[in-house]
């Protein structure tokens, strides 16, 4: 069974950084995928970024292209998200999620999600 916990959310100003974790147990050759979502008050869940275990091949979405980096620690199994230059349309429950391909945007399409962990940004 695929476990996912996501870690490190919290209060941060805009323009600064914070950086997201997702611990993965149980990985499975299937779920060589993780992605992370993004889901702020009364909108639909976002899709942010993915990343492949083997090789480190990444996708962003086009809203935070050039402001967040997604990594993986292998040895660790876990992926990280580093947020830079943070803005209060950033605000939200962030998620990593595992199942989908890389470029695959849909939550559906993603079989195992953790638990999430707020962001949010100040003024």
């Amino acid at each position: 069974q695929v476990q996912l916990v996501e870690s490190g959310g919290g209060l941060v100003q805009a323009g600064g950084s914070l950086s997201l974790s997702c611990a993965a147990s149980g990985r499975t050759a299937s779920n060589d995928v993780v992605a992370w979502f993004r889901q702020a008050p009364g909108k639909e869940r976002e899709f942010v970024a993915s990343i492949r275990w083997r090789g480190g091949s990444t996708f962003y979405s086009d809203s935070v292209k050039g402001r967040f980096f997604i990594s993986r620690d292998n040895a660790k199994n876990t992926v990280y998200l580093q947020k830079n230059s943070v803005q209060p349309e950033d605000t939200a429950v962030y998620y990593c999620a595992t199942g989908g391909g890389l470029l695959d945007t849909i939550p559906k399409l993603y079989n195992y999600w953790g638990q999430g962990t707020q962001v949010t940004v100040s003024s």
